[in-house]
Parts: C-alpha cells; structure tokens; sequence
C-alpha cells in the first residue's frame, strides 16, 4: 500500500468520526441559535403563522426595560455566589477526604453526591418546604430559640428572596465538584507531600504551594461549568421556588424569557432574550479563561 492510499484512508476514518459530530452539532446548536436570532427580528406571538417583522426593535425595547437589567444582576449574583460557595465548599470537603485520612470516606462522598442524582425540580419543591412560613424546618429550628413561633415568610421580601436561592444551588452542586476535585488531588503524586513535610512545612502551606497549583486545571474547568450552567439553566430552580417573583425581585433571564414567550405569547421578545443569554454566555467565558489564565502564569 503506496503512502497515497494509506494517507486517504486514514483521512476518511478521521472524517467518519468528526462530520457525524458536526452534523449533530449543527443541527441542534447552530440552527436553533440562527432560528432564535431569526424570530428575534419579528413581532410573533409564537401560536399563529403571522409574523411581523420589525428589525432590531426588540432589543431596543430589551435595552429600556429594567426587569431585564434585573434578571441580569441575579443571573451574575447566583453566578458569583455558586462559584464562590460551591468551590470552597467542595474544596474543602474534597481536601478533607483525602489528605486527612477520614474514616468512611467513601461514605461522605456518597451522601455528598446524591443532591446531583436528585431533581431539580424535587430539590426547588424541598427547599420550598425547609422555607415554608408556617411549616417549613427553617422556621421550626429557629422557633427553638425563641418563646414565640416564628413565622418570617423567606420567599416573599424583594429585598432578600433573591439571597434564599443560593442554598439549594450551593447544595445541588456542592458533590458533583467535590468528585472532580478528589479525582484531581489523588493524581498529586505523594512525594510531593512526604517532601514538604519533611521541610517543615505546614497543612495550609502544602495546600496553597502543592495542592491548589497542581489541581488548578481541574478549579478552572469546574468555575467555568458553573458560570455556564448558571447563566444557562437557573430558570428551573428559580421557577419552582419563586417564578421571578415577589415584584419581579428574582427574575433571572432564562425565568424571563420562559415568561414573555411562552405566558404573555411575546415570542420574538423571548428569542431576543435568549440571544443575549448566549451572548453574554461568551462574553463570561471568554474573560474568565483570560482572568484564570494570567492566575495559572502568576502561580507558575
């Protein structure tokens, strides 16, 4: 077999894996994503074959409304504080788990892995019962305390309902990293640790100069999904405890576009607002890769 012929079949084989995959990558993200910035430019209610179109006015009126710019701020607050919590947290138990030889760790990774076997939607109905006024656990560990019952109604103030959502997205989230990072310290050879040790340096010492420089791939990866996973699927949780409400005080933009499009039948109005949820999707990602990538050259 000439050089020719082997080079062409190994051509082939290549392209037999990589055009199915791109067919399907472009059937399912690329067309809905040009079919979203399509509707986007007409006046459709989304239940009739009338379509008006109307340019780029959508995104003008997006500009001048300020339940968007809310939904912009709790998209990047639940955005902040998930990857905030949900990494020190699992940083911290996956830390636990491995270097100081817990007992039944195997145990503690299981329970704290189920909130990802769970729901979403079972985990919004939970956490709607722990915050329940008059029967929620919340309010019953804190009537504990005092002489009288507490009743203080943990969804229905604008100025903090939008805080009581960071719990179960914390929970929901807290052992699927916690795993990715386990996996990443056991691959940290334990040479490097035997020989720090012998230097006389500390646990937190070893934790910031071995452990976190060797497992920083796998923290970027991780900060990465949360941002997108937020920015991208917050509707859900957000819409079984609250629906964007009280006074549109948790709208998060995904909650907004199911709103406009799908009850109040604005249909071009929500694919506006889906294409700047993918837009800023990008724009999110594209910085933080920036921002974690000088960290990992300051690091090195």
């Amino acid at each position: 077999m000439n050089s020719g012929t082997a080079k062409w079949q190994r051509n082939v084989f290549i392209a037999s894996f990589i055009i199915p995959t791109l067919l399907f990558f472009g059937v399912f993200t690329i067309y809905p994503v040009m079919q979203g910035l399509y509707y986007s430019f007409f006046d459709w209610s989304g239940m009739s074959n009338q379509k008006t179109f109307i340019g780029l006015d959508n995104f003008k009126e997006l500009y001048h409304d300020p339940i968007i710019w809310r939904a912009i701020g709790n998209d990047y607050f639940l955005v902040a504080g998930k990857v905030i919590g949900i990494m020190v947290i699992a940083t911290f138990f996956a830390v636990a788990l491995t270097r100081f030889g817990f007992k039944m760790a195997g145990f503690f990774r299981s329970i704290f892995f189920i909130p990802n076997v769970i729901s979403v939607v079972v985990i919004g109905v939970l956490w709607n019962f722990i915050y329940n006024p008059q029967i929620g656990f919340l309010n019953a560990f804190l009537s504990l305390f005092t002489k009288e019952q507490v009743t203080i109604t943990w969804l229905g103030f604008t100025s903090h309902t939008i805080w009581m959502l960071l719990p179960p997205a914390i929970w929901a989230g807290i052992g699927f990293y916690m795993i990715l990072l386990i996996a990443a310290i056991q691959s940290v050879p334990d040479s490097y640790y035997e020989a720090a040790s012998l230097e006389g340096a500390s646990q937190w010492r070893q934790f910031r100069d071995i452990t976190i420089p060797l497992v920083w791939e796998q923290i970027k990866v991780s900060v990465l999904n949360i941002m997108m996973t937020t920015l991208n699927g917050s509707f859900v949780i957000v819409w079984i405890m609250t629906e964007g409400g009280p006074d549109n005080s948790t709208q998060v933009m995904g909650s907004y576009l199911y709103q406009m499009a799908f009850r109040q039948y604005h249909f071009g109005y929500g694919a506006s607002i889906g294409f700047i949820i993918l837009v800023l999707s990008l724009i999110t990602t594209v910085i933080l890769q920036r921002l974690m990538r000088q960290e990992t050259v300051e690091m090195s």
